[in-house]
């Protein structure tokens, strides 16, 4: 097993490829924050089209079926009943706005599904969350150097470094 930047893991690594590998990490850290950012969005519009398309869908049956529908049940209630023909034509234009209110009710379903989306803030949780465990990172302890800093010490820390 090795660390991203090839070298084994438990070695000791230089400062410049601690923070290379760091650099790195929190680079792809970034990337996928923002490609879930681009995912949450991605439903909560997709969330939005589907209300808009219900709500429009609503609106057309009642205005385009109202003429051939009202016509139709209309006669056929007259037919059906013996009653006066403008109380069936109102009969008939009642059941075309229960058909397009239970319509506009599951549209407001979507709507709020839609509007309790929260992937931004999600995502924005989750950076705050991210740059706080940064902020609480502490580096590893070093050994002490000894107090006699011969040249044996300065070539083990130099050792120990590369």
């Amino acid at each position: 097993m090795s660390a991203p930047d090839g070298s084994p893991v438990g070695a000791e690594r230089s400062i410049g490829q601690l923070f290379a590998t760091a650099t790195a990490e929190m680079s792809a850290l970034v990337h996928d924050e923002i490609a879930l950012a681009k995912a949450q969005l991605r439903q909560d519009v997709k969330r939005g089209a589907t209300s808009g398309g219900l709500f429009t869908m609503a609106g057309l049956l009642l205005l385009f079926s109202l003429p051939m529908l009202n016509f139709a049940l209309a006669y056929g209630i007259r037919t059906w009943s013996d009653w006066n023909l403008a109380l069936c034509f109102l009969l008939s234009f009642l059941a075309n706005c229960i058909l397009a209110g239970l319509l506009a009710m599951i549209g407001a379903v979507f709507a709020k599904k839609a509007k309790k989306g929260r992937g931004p803030q999600k995502v924005a949780a989750s950076m705050k969350e991210t740059a706080g465990v940064l902020q609480k990172a502490k580096p590893h302890p070093r050994p002490a150097l000894p107090e006699h800093r011969g040249p044996e010490a300065i070539e083990a820390v130099a050792r120990s470094s590369s």
